[in-house]
């Protein structure tokens, strides 16, 4: 799906006309679509800044990222892109940095941990724009009919509770998608409960540490090996596992916010707690973030800046994540939406957001490296899967990857 909206406003025949290409985080229903989101924003701009006209072309999560691809390799980049990655085209040298185009106020109110996960060698590229932390979400109906009164603070409890839902019939007490959809996010949340991650504190690949083996491990021995989520996790995807839950045939799941509303829509009472760890909580969450970059290929940098300065104004980025049920990506926001009891389901996520892990959008060689993950950590924790072996292959390709783009 491919949704055009163009500016309305400016003078005739002066100016620029600045492109956008934006991902669509909207469902299936036109009316839910992120192109009103974006209607609404140019419209206000271009009533202050009459000589600048924007053209915003909203695609589908599923194609996005592929057309500005090909547009970026056809030498027609857009002025600006909101999609999922950055790092390559940062280090081809395609984009101007954050501060090449923000004013300080606005840079400064990015979220910390957002803005170093947008660095690429130190300097500022991807603007964060929608960031979501992850949390265990439980169905309180199942538990309180397995005789299961308080969510789970640990794996220990994660499996005692696993048993008694299954005893109760839950079809799968603990969902564990590991399928190719999203594998990369189930991984490193378990990796972080674990006290492990994908890197260290200086972003050597740490793939095949004792302490992420020791976590596959048990995630075999203990939820697969022990028949509690269900099905096959490697053929179990995200969207799958979510519709399972909002259908009421899931004990547990991580998830994130936009989880919410559809379990709601369904009826389902849930709750969510932090993710648990090996002996409590896990100490960080893994956190998510999609990215705005701006590319130098039109020259149009003084107007990008006033763009994106609107664009990053406490009431825009307040708007964007109550509408999607994302979590903001500026402090001025996250401070408004903490203070506002009408986003207080919200509230446990964004608590976690400073202290979250993301994955690694610095190193160009995450795209195939988490192409990997997706192909093989399912497999990794079945009857015959090597999680230790699985873990090690990854590490030496991540490692090969690495070497080859510095």
């Amino acid at each position: 799906m491919t949704l055009t909206l163009t500016g309305c406003g400016g003078g005739a025949g002066s100016g620029v006309t600045l492109t956008l290409v934006a991902a669509d985080y909207g469902d299936s229903s036109e009316a839910n679509s992120s192109r009103h989101y974006w209607d609404g924003v140019v419209h206000d701009f271009e009533e202050s800044n009459p000589g600048i006209k924007v053209d915003v072309k909203v695609y589908s999560w599923t194609d996005v990222d592929k057309k500005v691809e090909d547009l970026v390799k056809a030498g027609k980049a857009p002025d600006m892109a909101q999609i999922g990655a950055y790092a390559d085209y940062a280090a081809h040298g395609k984009l101007y940095s954050a501060d090449d185009l923000l004013s300080i106020p606005v840079q400064a109110d990015f979220e910390p941990s957002l803005a170093e996960a947008g660095e690429y060698q130190r300097r500022q590229y991807g603007m964060p724009f929608g960031a979501s932390t992850r949390r265990l979400f439980y169905n309180k109906k199942l538990f309180s009919q397995a005789g299961i009164t308080t969510p789970p603070q640990n794996w220990n409890d994660i499996v005692s509770d696993a048993q008694a839902l299954k005893a109760h019939g839950v079809k799968i007490p603990f969902a564990l998608p590991l399928g190719p959809e999203e594998t990369q996010a189930e991984t490193l949340e378990w990796m972080l409960a674990g006290g492990g991650g994908y890197t260290d504190q200086i972003g050597k690949y740490t793939i095949n540490s004792p302490e992420n083996v020791k976590t596959f491990e048990w995630l075999q021995k203990n939820l697969v090996g022990k028949g509690l989520t269900g099905t096959d996790p490697a053929k179990l995807n995200r969207e799958d596992a979510f519709a399972a839950f909002t259908a009421g045939d899931v004990g547990m799941l991580n998830g994130h916010p936009t989880l919410m509303k559809r379990a709601e829509d369904k009826g389902i009472d849930y709750g969510t707690v932090e993710l648990p760890g090996t002996n409590g909580k896990a100490k960080a969450t893994m956190g998510v973030a999609d990215w705005m970059m701006a590319f130098k290929q039109n020259g149009h940098r003084t107007e990008i800046g006033k763009f994106l300065d609107f664009v990053y104004s406490k009431k825009n980025v307040l708007k964007f994540s109550a509408d999607y049920n994302l979590l903001p990506v500026t402090t001025s926001a996250s401070q408004a939406m903490l203070a506002d009891n009408r986003f207080s389901k919200l509230h446990g996520f964004l608590e976690q957001l400073p202290d979250a892990a993301f994955y690694p959008s610095d190193k160009t060689s995450w795209p195939m490296v988490s192409k990997t993950i997706k192909a093989r950590m399912g497999a990794a924790v079945g009857p015959r899967g090597n999680p230790s072996a699985t873990l090690t292959d990854i590490q030496n390709m991540a490692d090969t990857a690495d070497n080859a783009a510095e």
